[in-house]
């Protein structure tokens, strides 16, 4: 019994025509003689600007960076940038040199982790506390919320007054700062990932027959992960900001109190040196919270680029 019959209207398939050897390299050639691109599926597939890539990334980031400090020096060398006005980069790392090989940059930076350290814990924990109280509960939210919201729309840099009548001009002031400043963006965050939480994802918590604290742990908390990682980078940023204007309070060290000196003396190139040690260490920082992100929440599969 034939297969048609088995299976009316599918027809038979269609005699194969055989193909003689050497043929494809044939065809190939004739293409190649035409003008007409030939290659594997792949390479028919992906575009050739995409193929082309070559470059590795990091040399491609590396290229702005570069850039500008070439022409930095261009402008210094050639005189259009004076020295009192802002130094070389070649000075720069001259005095970067020095600052680490008398030993007072490494101590000025280990006193400065220490504030943000500090910080950073006392205002996350607290950031993240009054989130959970107020997204978790509608009569949290009524007590927490509004006074919260109240409190942000104050300039944070502005209480330094107050800070330093209440607390002195130790290191209290300096670490409530940057704790304040840290607390409100993760309590932002934090809230908005909790109230994001999709309420289909609740439900179908509720059907499975999870207890209020088992959906808190397993559907609410998991989904408000993401936002708490956008709140920490946001809190590192903030904790830096609010060190360089803590570290203006009657500072005697960390790198702070060098620019303060460096101001005084009209040392641009130590100014810029701490400048730069800022950044670098908020570079490595948020470079910490992203590895940290990716391995969180390896479940949340993201648009990387393309």
């Amino acid at each position: 019994m034939s297969l048609d019959q088995v299976l009316p209207g599918h027809a038979p398939p269609a005699p194969r025509t055989p193909v003689e050897p050497g043929s494809g390299e044939k065809s190939a050639e004739r293409a190649r003689g035409s003008g007409k691109s030939v290659g594997s599926p792949l390479e028919r597939v992906v575009p050739v600007s995409r193929r082309g890539r070559s470059v590795p990334r990091w040399v491609r980031r590396a290229v702005g960076p570069v850039a500008l400090l070439v022409v930095w020096q261009v402008l210094s060398g050639s005189g259009v940038l004076e020295e009192d006005i802002l130094a070389s980069p070649g000075t720069i790392a001259a005095t970067a040199g020095d600052l680490l090989g008398d030993g007072t940059l490494p101590s000025a930076m280990l006193v400065s982790l220490q504030r943000v350290a500090v910080g950073l814990l006392l205002g996350g924990t607290s950031g993240v506390a009054l989130a959970l109280v107020s997204g978790l509960s509608r009569l949290g939210e009524d007590l927490v919320d509004a006074t919260v919201q109240m409190l942000r729309s104050v300039p944070w840099v502005g209480v330094i007054p107050l800070f330093i009548i209440w607390l002195g001009i130790g290191e209290a002031p300096k670490i409530a700062l940057i704790s304040l400043g840290v607390a409100f963006h993760l309590y932002l965050n934090v809230y908005a990932g909790i109230r994001g939480v999709d309420a289909q994802l609740v439900e179908a918590g509720e059907s499975l027959g999870l207890s209020r604290w088992g959906l808190i742990r397993h559907v609410v908390l998991p989904g408000a992960l993401p936002g708490a990682m956008t709140g920490l980078r946001y809190s590192l940023a903030t904790a830096w900001l609010a060190l360089v204007f803590g570290e203006q309070i009657n500072a005697d060290d960390g790198l702070g109190f060098l620019m303060n000196q460096a101001r005084e003396f009209f040392r641009t190139d130590v100014i810029v040196v701490c400048l730069v040690v800022y950044a670098i260490l908020g570079l490595v920082a948020d470079f910490i919270v992203r590895t940290l992100e990716r391995l969180l929440l390896q479940w949340r599969p993201t648009f990387t680029g393309q």
